[in-house]
């Protein structure tokens, strides 16, 4: 049923709230890189804070996401770009970060994303960083090398794996398409449920589905959103070995982010080849107390036998302490690069 004034009262707050986001992002000189994710995160913050229900907080953070995004888009149209094609879970967080609304293209691979962002022919780039389960992107970990952007944000999103096709029932399956990421999640499932089916490694989860999508007695590891997109049966839902299963995605973009008060800073640096130089950049962090909560290291391609080490530790580049153990690190290392500050996560 209609309520007049109550649906007078709320698209009038809306307006209003809309007109609030549009002044911020006039004032800021859009786009600069953390102003989005900044606000984003203390909207949220606040609705966890503050909101009581009926109806689940999530949904109410995704009406914020699209009034949000429909804001910046009248100061400036907004393009992102992901690795896709549609239907990846790459797909999915751009929709969950930005909003269904947001001008958002599929690239081919995770280069192309960083080279269509440098080349400003979009505003942000999404890239998957890391899983819960199967470990760091060494594609985006090299990506993040060489470019010159900035990480202005990231998101973590659930993974649900689903198992598609065209046939019917599992018994059916001889041939599973999948990318490697997803199959290492499934793999404790495949093996009790698909022991005899031939795995065969594609791209994207969104390939591995158009695949199934055509090919008789086929089937495909992808999110349940690329069932729809395909035309194809859901199998089986939610076949990931762990249900913490979450993948952590950088949003890239060309300017630095501005300090929000909580937030976190990546860095990759390569060390001198001599005895405790690793512990002698670790210890920085220990005598300043930051909290450093991540640290991987990838061989480095240009040096054979020589490594890279990525760290994220609590805080931002422009803090006192930060600034500090920057310096002693840059003291330290054969090279340092700071990858960006931005906005902690919900």
């Amino acid at each position: 049923m209609k309520n007049g004034g109550l649906d007078m009262n709320l698209l009038d707050a809306l307006s209003r709230r809309a007109e609030a986001f549009i002044d911020s992002f006039r004032r800021e000189q859009v786009p600069p890189g953390g102003i989005f994710a900044a606000i984003k995160r203390d909207i949220h913050d606040y609705i966890d804070a503050n909101y009581r229900g009926p109806i689940p907080g999530e949904v109410v953070k995704q009406v914020y996401n699209e009034i949000l995004t429909a804001a910046l888009s009248v100061v400036r149209p907004l393009k992102v770009v992901y690795m896709g094609p549609e239907g990846t879970y790459s797909n999915q967080a751009t929709m969950e970060f930005f909003g269904a609304t947001v001008e958002s293209v599929p690239m081919r691979t995770i280069s192309d994303v960083f080279h269509d962002v440098e080349a400003g022919k979009a505003d942000f780039g999404v890239v998957p960083v890391e899983n819960s389960n199967e470990g760091a992107v060494t594609y985006t970990l090299d990506e993040l090398i060489e470019t010159d952007l900035q990480i202005v944000a990231e998101k973590y999103t659930r993974i649900s794996c689903s198992v598609l096709s065209k046939d019917g029932s599992l018994e059916s399956v001889g041939k599973l398409y999948t990318h490697p990421q997803p199959l290492g999640q499934c793999k404790g499932w495949l093996r009790k449920n698909l022991p005899n089916a031939e795995i065969c490694i594609v791209e994207s989860t969104s390939r591995a589905a158009e695949i199934a999508s055509v090919e008789k007695g086929a089937a495909a590891i992808g999110s349940s959103a690329a069932a729809g997109i395909y035309g194809l049966n859901v199998l089986a839902d939610h076949v990931e070995d762990s249900r913490q299963n979450y993948t952590r995605f950088f949003i890239i973009g060309r300017d630095r982010t501005k300090p929000t008060g909580k937030d976190k800073t990546s860095i990759v640096f390569s060390i001198k080849d001599r005895p405790g130089a690793l512990f002698d950049v670790l210890s920085h962090f220990k005598n300043t107390g930051i909290n450093m909560t991540k640290i991987e290291s990838r061989p480095d391609k240009k040096k054979m036998w020589e490594y890279n080490f990525f760290i994220d530790f609590m805080g931002h580049r422009e803090d006192t302490k930060v600034g500090e153990v920057l310096v002693k690190i840059k003291s330290d290392a054969i090279f340092l690069k700071v990858l960006g500050s931005y906005p902690v996560a919900n």
